[in-house]
């Protein structure tokens, strides 16, 4: 049977006349783990073994080409690739903007990441300084769309002006809604860049569509795009659980489901789920939140039995694509233990991605808003609905002429 969708890759790797510009000049890659054809190979050597193809060069973002970095702020260093006897430079490890002799390897770059519908994922990141490299050196990118597995909602407050860093690469909100071709055209509008941008679109994704809405559930294999995105549960939670990075609160990591739980030694996870219900019973729509025990095997709290909350979205009889609201259901999660245990030390304060005079939780949100509104005794959820409806309203509207899948 033949999949009813094909991503960039495929096409790319399918059509030679989609290829023909790339003959006779010199193509690198920027990939990783997910860079995969449908039959789970990897895009680096599905591109080598075609003749008209000139591999000159491979580049890994965040994690690595081959994904092997469990956690933030492990660089990858750069290497000869053994099969393709070509350099493979890391943009995170000595640097994350590509240099002047890296740029030189190539005339034309491929970008095929597998991106998970964040702002916060650095994948979007790499993918803005890679166009803004390109624009400098006069080389053309390609990037080889791929879905948004969190498909089309928005959520979030904005990037404020200055909350810029490698996990904010612009004014975009918690849960953008693009796919990185999306995202790509909006760069080189917003940025005002003048680069031989190129998108090599999907055939046949429907963002809207049960029961994967944003991934091809049933039709294609998941493979971690980094090494705590396990599965479309994790993808689809991760708008708000990331926001557990810049707390002292567990996100799950050093157990075998990251970013879908959240909890610690000493908080009382039956209490907090009552209080969020108290609080806000509809920012708990569209998901069961389950209480749990958890021990995480390394990172926060590793060897220790920790109370918490795990987010189940995977059971379509209780899974509502367009009520659920990760990132409101986690902030009400920061909200009910600050009210239950007031001096609870919740923001963790340690550098995060290289960033040492900011907290994490502001640089995770592009601002102060979120942790002052925790923080905030006299702030209500509906404070920040306030605040957040008027910046998803803008963000769909300034999003709309960058959408290439309707």
């Amino acid at each position: 049977m033949t999949a009813s969708i094909r991503f960039g890759l495929d096409r790319l790797l399918a059509d030679p006349a989609l290829r023909r510009p790339l003959a006779g000049r010199r193509v690198a890659l920027l990939a990783h783990p997910a860079s995969v054809t449908r039959t789970l190979t990897h895009s680096l050597d599905a591109l080598g073994a075609l003749p008209d193809i000139t591999l000159s060069a491979a580049f890994g973002p965040q994690h690595g080409l081959r994904g092997d970095k469990q956690d933030n702020m492990v660089e990858s260093p750069d290497f000869i690739d053994p099969a393709h006897g070509i350099p493979v430079f890391s943009l995170y490890g000595e640097v994350r903007r590509p240099t002047d002799a890296m740029m030189d390897t190539f005339d034309v770059l491929l970008v095929d990441l597998q991106d998970l519908g964040c702002r916060i994922y650095t994948f979007i990141t790499t993918l803005r300084y890679v166009l803004e490299a390109a624009a400098r050196h006069r080389k053309a990118v390609w990037v080889l769309d791929r879905p948004n597995p969190a498909g089309r909602p928005v959520e979030g407050l904005l990037l404020r002006p200055g909350g810029e860093s490698f996990v904010g690469a612009g004014p975009l909100p918690m849960r953008h809604g693009l796919t990185m071709g999306e995202l790509a055209r909006w760069f080189v509008a917003t940025l005002k860049l003048d680069v031989d941008c190129q998108v090599v679109t999907m055939d046949g994704w429907q963002p809207d569509a049960a029961p994967g809405y944003g991934w091809p559930l049933g039709e294609r294999s998941w493979v971690n795009p980094s090494p705590n995105a396990p599965n479309l549960s994790m993808a689809r939670a991760y708008a708000g659980t990331v926001m557990l990075e810049g707390t002292t609160l567990s996100e799950g990591r050093g157990t075998t489901r990251p970013l879908e739980l959240f909890g610690a030694p000493d908080i009382d996870a039956r209490a907090m789920r009552a209080e969020m219900q108290r609080l806000a019973p509809h920012w708990l729509a569209g998901c069961v939140l389950r209480e749990c025990w958890f021990e995480p095997t390394f990172h926060k709290h590793a060897g220790r039995l920790c109370s918490g909350l795990q987010i189940h979205v995977e059971d379509p009889a209780h899974y509502d694509h367009a009520a659920f609201r990760p990132w409101r259901l986690q902030a009400l999660a920061f909200k009910a233990l600050r009210g239950l245990q007031p001096d609870y030390p919740l923001w963790r304060d340690f550098p995060y991605e290289y960033e040492h005079d900011r907290l994490a939780i502001d640089l995770i949100n592009g601002s102060e808003l979120l942790r002052r509104w925790v923080d905030d005794p006299a702030a209500t959820p509906a404070d920040l609905d306030a605040l957040t409806i008027p910046d998803e309203s803008d963000w769909s509207a300034a999003r709309e002429p960058f959408l290439l899948y309707r």
